[in-house]
């Protein structure tokens, strides 16, 4: 466990990362991350079960932040690429129109990354992200994130976070993406 970085302004809350058994907490992760990113009830129902079904895959990591209590105030998780998965496969052709095929080979995934608002911009985002890929034995990362210009991208750009492919369309998305790839150890400020 680590906790955050930076005086009591940067982290007024004292917000520790550290593992995260994700299946015994999905439920609040997801409560986190239907405020961060305003999904109703049965949008989180589906998402239940996704993550469920990615905590089984090979490599499959995550990591919390927590307060003092124990309140969980943000969740990352991953794991190594697998070019038979969804997502890989989505993506996978708009990467290869951009000549950027070759970063779903040796990479990790960031699946999901959410902070709950009242705990965003203190460094709980950055410190989940660069904690997860540290250890993770690869040496690149990809993501996707909603393709507009946001505090999200900021964090990413800011990590070494490069577009790899824009406005991809994932089926019943609304909005448009952006796959990002960095190469990896992540810089830590």
């Amino acid at each position: 466990m680590a906790r955050l970085t930076g005086d009591r302004t940067q982290n007024p809350d004292h917000l520790t990362i550290g593992p995260l058994d994700l299946a015994a907490r999905v439920d609040e992760a997801l409560g986190v991350q239907a405020v961060a990113f305003g999904l109703g009830a049965e949008e989180v129902a589906v998402r239940r079960h996704i993550v469920l079904r990615h905590l089984d895959c090979p490599g499959a990591r995550a990591l919390g932040a927590t307060t003092p209590s124990g309140r969980l105030a943000g969740f990352v998780y991953g794991m190594p690429n697998n070019r038979g998965h969804w997502w890989s496969t989505v993506v996978e052709s708009y990467l290869r129109a951009q000549g950027n095929e070759g970063w779903l080979d040796g990479s990790f995934v960031i699946t999901e990354l959410h902070v709950h608002p009242t705990y965003q911009g203190r460094g709980a985002g950055r410190g989940l992200i660069t904690a997860l890929t540290e250890t993770c034995g690869l040496d690149r990362s990809v993501l996707s994130a909603i393709d507009t210009d946001s505090p999200a991208r900021r964090l990413y750009r800011s990590l070494g976070y490069t577009d790899l492919a824009r406005q991809v369309l994932f089926p019943s998305a609304p909005r448009p993406y952006a796959v990002m790839g960095a190469p990896l150890p992540l810089p830590r400020s």
